[in-house]
């Protein structure tokens, strides 16, 4: 039995093992923030740990690792999430005086909390008047403490590159919110008569669009159509993929005909699900108004993806990265178009080459001086150059020269 203790250490006070070294987290915060400036970088806190381990011969635990990641990040990125929204109307403010002509909407509740946020740039308002009027929609969480909504509006430039027309931040993906963004859109960009909308089959998106644009033709994103076709028709995938492609994408109506009734009677069913949906909204062929290209909501997708490593940050680094992309991409395109030596761009340029070399294959036979039937294999075609029409419809529906015009064009 223990009855007395001499409080008397033996060990010196200069000498601590190595094993037992640690670190406060704003310490390690400090030590590893330069491999936080490029925000698209991924630094999880396994990866705080080993530099940690390497560089200082410190062992930490996750959880320190995980602090000192997020000390970092206040230090870096305007401060903390709250301190980001707090500083946000300041930054707005900024924003609109160092980019005239754009648009920021902020909305905030009653009690003075974030609500709503809509951004339209200047270069995307005035660009918009030269693009093709079918905009692709979108939405796709935020990571941050805070979470939310990214909602955007995109559509392709002449050189069909990525155009983002607006961003909207918002707290989910709900009627409400979609009815806010559109409202925001259309009262940016107008109304066109010729407008199109493209987007997933969100109910929300759907209200909106109905509420916002009631005269606008809304279609649906053919790739989202076809993954619940494959949910509901899951025996018979391969088939399916196969003819409900070629269905949608196919310009003639007699075309389409032929390859609906064998996706219908390769897959039972089928057809009454995709009659109820609405041809026009998801064929070429049946659409009242013209998709161009633009028959999936790739773009958007595409946009989402570009900023996907970006969306855990606080408010204003987010938007702040939004500006930098636009800035980036708006530039480089405008380099590029001022070194164009004719009207067309360089995309349209090469599809009217390739078009032009097929075309010469084909016979051409005038029935009147504006009437050609042009000859393009085991199939006849009629070319109007009085209407602009072909009976391929491609020259209609993409307002483009297609093969045969080409042909004709070359005859004449």
């Amino acid at each position: 039995m223990v009855t007395k203790v001499e409080k008397k250490h033996t060990c010196p006070t200069d000498f601590k093992p190595v094993r037992r070294r640690q670190a406060k987290s704003w310490v390690v915060g400090e030590c590893v923030k330069r491999k936080l400036i490029n925000p698209g970088r991924v630094y999880r806190p396994r990866d705080v740990m080993d530099d940690m381990k390497r560089k200082f011969g410190v062992d930490i635990s996750y959880s320190v690792a995980w602090r000192g990641r997020e000390c970092a990040y206040d230090n870096l990125r305007l401060g903390t999430p709250e301190q980001s929204y707090k500083l946000l109307p300041g930054y707005l403010h900024m924003l609109m005086a160092t980019n005239p002509g754009s648009v920021v909407n902020l909305e905030v509740t009653d009690g003075n909390k974030f609500q709503y946020l809509f951004i339209a740039f200047a270069a995307s308002i005035h660009g918009f008047s030269y693009c093709r009027p079918v905009i692709s929609i979108d939405a796709t969480h935020l990571k941050g403490k805070y979470r939310g909504i990214l909602f955007t509006a995109v559509c392709h430039d002449a050189n069909q590159q990525i155009f983002p027309l607006a961003f909207g931040i918002g707290d989910s993906e709900n009627d409400a919110s979609w009815s806010w963004f559109l409202g925001r859109v259309k009262s940016v960009f107008g109304v066109n008569p010729a407008l199109v909308i493209v987007s997933d089959r969100h109910r929300s998106i759907n209200n909106a669009v109905q509420e916002v644009f009631p005269q606008a033709f809304h279609g649906i994103c053919m790739y989202h159509l076809l993954n619940n076709l494959k949910t509901k028709f899951r025996n018979k995938t391969k088939e399916l993929e196969q003819h409900y492609i070629r269905s949608a994408k196919t310009y003639n109506l007699q075309d389409f005909h032929v390859l609906f009734y064998t996706l219908c009677s390769a897959v039972p069913g089928v057809k009454e699900y995709l009659e109820a949906v609405g041809l026009d909204r998801w064929t070429r062929s049946h659409a009242p108004s013209r998709r161009y290209n633009i028959m999936t909501t790739n773009i958007s997708e595409s946009l989402n993806a570009v900023l996907v490593k970006v969306r855990e940050l606080p408010i204003i680094a987010f938007v702040n990265e939004i500006r930098l992309l636009c800035q980036k991409w708006f530039h480089e395109r405008r380099t590029k178009a001022a070194g164009c030596t004719t009207m067309m761009s360089k995309d349209i340029e090469t599809k009217l080459e390739e078009r032009k070399d097929r075309a010469q294959a084909m016979g051409v036979i005038c029935a009147d001086q504006y009437t050609f039937d042009v000859v393009d294999g085991d199939r006849n075609y009629c070319v109007d150059m009085a209407l602009w029409t072909c009976t391929c419809r491609k020259f209609q529906l993409d307002q483009l020269p297609c093969d045969h015009v080409l042909a004709v064009v070359r005859k004449t």
